[in-house]
């Protein structure tokens, strides 16, 4: 049981530091994003998992050899069957740390749950004052507002593509698409329920840096898998130009390379729809859903291995 523990504290530590920075500093991460969010998905939970399932394991060290005889025998100790002698006070400061960091997780998901819930009730209503439907398209609808906007608004029955007028004057009909294209992925691909999941873990872990490093990455990966599904559309010259007019309002003129904008358009997304890169070889992909598979597996197979019966 200790060297179980040991184990999945030394897992927790590698997915907590070196490894999340080392994924965040990767150059091949833009020519495969999806692939890539497999990988943080696979780090974000793995990491949970060994940093609640060591704490587990430790407590419960001294009850038993494994962790179903151990969740047994404190089963045993609750309801007064078992003496308590065995477990010390490292032991149950280790037993409470696992079930309040659990129940702090899941907690929190649902929190920022209900806060976006309650956010996007709000924005929905204003919208429903403030905005028109879009002649071509019911599911777009336009605000009446000199600033370019384009975002979209996920819904559990219903979602909405918003632009304001500013940005339609803008933009040309091929530039339009392309915005339109890139809003509709984000809606159709789900990105929402990325972004709550890893807001969340941040929320919950604000003193881990991984935690921000990963809710970094993941917006600008969904990013560029909205990017890619516009492409499958429109041209990289039409949408570079139409994202660049919808950040600063302005149509860069043909051949434009500075005063590009920063933020949510940022360089890695700006320089592969300049200079794209090739895709990520299937192989390389293939041993990085692997390597996803396996985080996830290893801590699982430690925590309920040494229970099953050889």
């Amino acid at each position: 049981m200790l060297l179980t523990s040991y184990l999945l504290a030394g897992l927790a530590i590698a997915l907590a530091w070196p490894v999340p920075v080392w994924l965040s500093r990767a150059r091949f991460t833009s020519r495969s994003p999806f692939t890539t969010l497999i990988f943080w998905q696979a780090i974000a939970l793995a990491g949970g998992l060994s940093m609640i399932g060591a704490m587990l394991i430790w407590g419960l060290a001294p009850l038993g050899d494994n962790l179903l005889s151990g969740l047994g025998a404190l089963w045993g100790v609750v309801s007064g069957r078992l003496s308590a002698d065995h477990l010390g006070p490292v032991h149950l400061f280790a037993l409470s740390a696992a079930v309040l960091l659990g129940l702090h997780l899941v907690f929190t998901l649902l929190l920022t749950w209900v806060r976006v819930h309650r956010h996007r009730s709000r924005h929905r209503k204003l919208l429903a004052l403030l905005s028109n439907p879009a002649p071509s398209d019911s599911r777009t609808v336009v605000v009446q507002h000199d600033a370019p906007v384009a975002y979209c608004l996920p819904g559990l029955t219903s979602s909405v593509t918003v632009v304001s007028r500013g940005l339609m004057e803008a933009l040309d009909p091929e530039g339009l698409k392309a915005v339109l294209a890139h809003e509709r992925a984000h809606l159709d691909q789900r990105h929402d329920l990325l972004v709550l999941a890893f807001e969340s873990w941040h929320q919950a872990l604000p003193w881990l840096p991984t935690s921000k490093l990963a809710r970094g990455a993941v917006h600008e990966l969904i990013e560029m898998l909205a990017d890619d599904a516009a492409l499958r559309q429109v041209d990289s010259a039409v949408l570079l130009r139409a994202l660049i007019t919808a950040a600063t309002g302005e149509a860069p003129p043909p051949g434009a390379s500075s005063g590009l904008p920063e933020g949510d358009l940022s360089a890695q997304r700006l320089k592969r729809l300049i200079t794209p890169s090739p895709r990520l070889s299937r192989s390389a992909r293939l041993a990085l859903v692997a390597a996803a598979v396996l985080l996830v597996v290893a801590p699982t197979v430690l925590l309920v291995a040494p229970a099953l019966p050889l």
